[in-house]
Formats: C-alpha cells, sequence, structure tokens
C-alpha cells in the first residue's frame, strides 16, 4: 500500500477511513532528529486537512514508540558553540507542534510499542486514547539532561495525574512502567506486546464506525481546557527550556551520555 504523506521519517498507511502512523527511526529508536520534529509539525497539519481520515493510530517501528530528543542533535548544537540565537526551533516550531496536534479533529490512538520518553510521552498524551505494551516505559526526564520539560510534560501530566503526582516524575525524571502508568491513570490500557496492535485498531474501527461529528465535537469540548493550557503555559515552558539549554548541567549531561557515565550536576 502506498505512503499516504511521503514524509523521510513517519510512515503513514491509510486503510479505509484508518490512518495509521509510524515513527520511523528505528535504528535511533525513533529519537527526533531534525527532520522528524518538521515533519511531524506537517503531519498533524496535513492530518487535520485531510477529508478522507476519520481515525488515526499513532506508533513507533522497532522496539520504542519514540525516546524524545536524539542526542546526537544535542551534541552537535554545542559542538559548533550553542543553539541558534533566540532557539527559534524551539519557540516557534515546538509551540507549532502542540497547536497541530490540537487542531486535529479526528481521534487519535497511540499505540505505545516501546519506551516512550521525553517528546516522545507528549505525543503518546496529546493522543486521545493511550494503549501501552506491558513491557514498555514512560516518562518524561527532561531534568536529567539538565533541561527543562517545556515540551508538554508541565502542560499534560498535572491534567493527567494531579499536580503532586505531576511535579514529582517531572523533577526526579523517574520513568515508569506500564503497570504504574495504568494505576495513576496516565494511560488508557495496558496489553501484552504481541496484543498492541490488533488492541488499539479495535477502537479505530469501533470509532470509525461512530457518529463522526458527535464523536469530534466530544473530542473539542474535553480538549477546550488543554487548549487553554497550551496557551497559557507553552510559551513560557519553552523560554525557560531554551535559558537551561545554555547551562553547565546541561552541557555536563550531554558530555556525561556522550562518555556512558552519570553525570555530575552543579559543578559550575
Amino acid at each position: 500500500m502506498a505512503d499516504r504523506y511521503g514524509f523521510e521519517t513517519i510512515a503513514t498507511e491509510l486503510d479505509g477511513r484508518i490512518l495509521t502512523v509510524t515513527l520511523n527511526r528505528p535504528d535511533r529508536m525513533n529519537a527526533l532528529n531534525k527532520t522528524m520534529h518538521d515533519e511531524l509539525i506537517e503531519l498533524y497539519g496535513r492530518i487535520e486537512r485531510d477529508t478522507e481520515v476519520d481515525i488515526v493510530v499513532l506508533t513507533g517501528a522497532g522496539k520504542a514508540f519514540c525516546v524524545g530528543a536524539d542526542f546526537d542533535q544535542m551534541e552537535e548544537n554545542l559542538a559548533r558553540g550553542g543553539y541558534e540565537d533566540g532557539h527559534p526551533d524551539l519557540m516557534d516550531g515546538s509551540v507549532r507542534m502542540a497547536r497541530n496536534i490540537l487542531a486535529v479533529r479526528q481521534p487519535i490512538i497511540a499505540a505505545v510499542n516501546g519506551h516512550a520518553i521525553g517528546l516522545g510521552a507528549t505525543l503518546a498524551l496529546f493522543s486521545d486514547v493511550v494503549y501501552m505494551a506491558e513491557t514498555a516505559r514512560i516518562g518524561d526526564p527532561h531534568v536529567k539532561a539538565g533541561i527543562v520539560a517545556g515540551d508538554g510534560g508541565p502542560v499534560l501530566w498535572p491534567m493527567l495525574v494531579g499536580m503532586n503526582r505531576a511535579k514529582e516524575y517531572l523533577m526526579t525524571g523517574d520513568l515508569l512502567t506500564a503497570a504504574e502508568a495504568d494505576r495513576i491513570g496516565l494511560v488508557n490500557h495496558v496489553v501484552p506486546g504481541d496484543d498492541l496492535m490488533d488492541a488499539a485498531m479495535g477502537m479505530a474501527r469501533t470509532l470509525a464506525e461512530g457518529a463522526q461529528i458527535a464523536i469530534r465535537f466530544n473530542k473539542r469540548l474535553v480538549n477546550k481546557e488543554l487548549e487553554d493550557r497550551v496557551n497559557r503555559l507553552y510559551d513560557l515552558s519553552l523560554a525557560m527550556e531554551g535559558l537551561t539549554f545554555e547551562t553547565a548541567d546541561h552541557r555536563e549531561a550531554v558530555q556525561a551520555f556522550l562518555e556512558k557515565r552519570n553525570p555530575v550536576f552543579g559543578q559550575g
């Protein structure tokens, strides 16, 4: 079956009125480089305008769903003396991605086949129904890279699990098992890995057979509070993330990752 949108790092396949979207950098555990980041922004805009799509299923190729930003990209940024002045990719592109996701009226079902970390967790949790393989883990460990969780964590997690639980996980950066994520209400369903796509597609078919206008209006109504949080918080959270990109702690985290050791923060 022909690829729907022809992206380089994201595969898209339309079957009936269900679009399967697969993050497709399996050799990098679907980590986001600049190309994938740009394509994700365009992807959600394409879906929102695609009148032949009623339901979206989002998953990852290979062993992971998405492990967040590609550390090689961070190393390149630091090697050339830092990030671009004003962080335009962060301040413009990341906000645009969030708003493009929220503009999608069709239901999005996440099939989290493997680890969903950082922005990978955000992509999953911005979806409307989240299925998670029982062996997968999820979390937002930006803090372990010495940076603020600017691209969605402080917006989404308090709504899903409450303020204090959200603060705990965002401050520690600890990953949750699928069972833990299910217990605290972060995800909808946990299933054996071999059953994941069948379960997600089963929900997709159920929704595809439903009253599309009513389904989309229900999604829009529930998302109003989320849209408000994005409008109020996203620019500020990304600005704070941009500030932390310039810190010694972040440089130490990247260097420690490359040297395969634990970072030692607070060294100046």
